[in-house]
Order: structure tokens, then sequence, then C-alpha cells
């Protein structure tokens, strides 16, 4: 179920499809990057909302149409609209950077080739796996530009790497490429260019075919670690886990086990 097209082509676009059990994501404005304007913020914003509420999407795959991921936000286009709270998510919808409530509940997995600049490094920090091609080139570059990153990286990349290898590359904007992505912690795996999105959906597979409240429960058990400490996520642990013994996924992984079948999970809450 793809979008229709921008009505400019040269504001670009999010293109969506259901494909089986993944939702793909992809950016389409090759001819400028994939620099992202307006309606390509807001049609993201759109379709992580989307996929949420999707009841047959378990895993969205996000990727890029192009030789390139993104060489983050088209500045001429997007600076008139910058400076507020929430860019372009309007009230109760997905924020893809994941900053603010709602929080999306379901997996997103990330296929990353060419450059990753800017806001393409603090989507895929907002993500839960992220494949990399081995040409990819990031850079968070905003100081470069008289403005801070404010997608998340100033979290996420300490977070990861830790305060002196983030600052390493916040403060100078510098160019790093895949193998140090992948030594910070920012990438999960780097692949020969042109196998980004096949591994990435292999992966993706493999996470939609896990029974989806359980899957729901470890990234809202992880995120609660981040956001609120150890000792909340901890004091979740309990009520989380007596949920999902209640839930026929429980009861199928049991039948699976002991017949020694593939489950056949529904994701039904009880």
């Amino acid at each position: 179920m793809p979008h229709a097209a921008s009505e400019d082509p040269a504001d670009g676009r999010i293109t969506t499809e259901l494909h089986d059990e993944l939702y793909l994501i992809g950016f389409d404005r090759p001819a400028k990057l994939n620099g992202f304007t307006p309606r390509m913020l807001r049609q993201l914003a759109q379709a992580y909302t989307e996929f949420e509420r999707e009841p047959g999407a378990r895993c969205a795959l996000v990727f890029a149409h192009g030789a390139n991921f993104t060489a983050g936000l088209d500045l001429p286009k997007v600076a008139p609209h910058m400076g507020g709270e929430r860019l372009f998510v309007e009230e109760g919808e997905i924020d893809p950077f994941g900053l603010r409530a709602p929080f999306r509940s379901k997996p997103v997995v990330f296929a990353v080739q060419g450059i990753c600049y800017t806001l393409g490094i603090e989507l895929m920090l907002a993500g839960d796996v992220v494949v990399a091609a081995a040409d990819c080139r990031f850079a968070q570059l905003e100081v470069r530009r008289g403005l801070m990153p404010t997608g998340g990286a100033t979290l996420r990349m300490v977070e990861r790497a830790g305060w002196g290898n983030a600052m390493r590359y916040l403060l100078t904007g510098e160019e790093f490429d895949a193998p140090t992505a992948l030594a910070l912690g920012f990438v999960q795996e780097v692949v020969a260019p042109g196998r980004q999105l096949d591994r990435a959906r292999e992966i993706a597979r493999a996470i939609a075919a896990q029974a989806p409240l359980a899957v729901s429960a470890v990234i809202a058990n992880a995120r609660s670690a981040q956001r609120d400490g150890t000792p909340a996520a901890i004091a979740q642990l309990a009520g989380l886990q007596r949920a999902l013994l209640a839930s026929e996924d429980f009861q199928e992984g049991v039948r699976s086990f002991k017949n020694k079948s593939a489950p056949r999970f529904r994701g039904r809450r009880p």
C-alpha cells in the first residue's frame, strides 16, 4: 500500500508498503541525496504512526531509494520551521526520533548506505537494529552549520559510545566510516555494499517471527531502563511477565516447544 507521490516531486516523499508482516518505509528523493524536506518529515511521522496502528505489521524496515541513505535536512526548506517542540509530528502521532510520547511499541530495523548524515544517524539511533553498507559515511555535522543536533544525537551517541567518543564527532562534525560506527555501537552489522537491505530484511523477518507481545514487552522494559532508570525497569518485570504468561502466544510457545514445531504467534492480548 504505497503512498501516492508528492504533489511536487522535488519535495521528495516517503514510500510505505506492507509486505507480509514487514512494513517498509523508504526515503525517496535520490536526486538530492534524500535530503529531508518538510513534506518528507511530515510523511515520516505519518508512516511510523501507520506502522504502529497496522495490526498486520510486526516489524518496520527503514531504507532509502538510491545510492545514499540521507544527507540530512534540506536546511533552506526546513529552517523556517525549526525551533518547535515537535517538528512535523502532530499530537498523538509516533515521533520517529523517539523523543516524545507516544512511543512506538513495535521494532524497527534500518538499512543504511552511502551518505548518512545528521538526521539519518539520529533516526537509526532511535531504531533497534542497524545494518550498514561498508561504504557508508556518517557525520553529525550540525556544529558546522551553527546548529546543534535536536533529534537525539546528543543523548544517544553519548549513551552508546561514551562521552569522549561521542564528543569527538559531535563537536567536530567530522565524518566517520562504517567500521567506526560498528565499534562505537551505532550500527550492529557492516556488510558488503548492496547487501545491506537484504541483510536488514533477514533480521526484520527473524524479529517478525517472534511473539509480538513478547517483542513489545522487551522494547518497553529496555526503554524504561533508559528513560526512568534501572529500579523502574526492574519494578516492571513481574507485571510484564505475568501478562505474557496469560497470553495465547505463551501457550503457543509451549505447544511448539513440546511438538518441536514452528510456532504460529498471533499477538492477541488476554
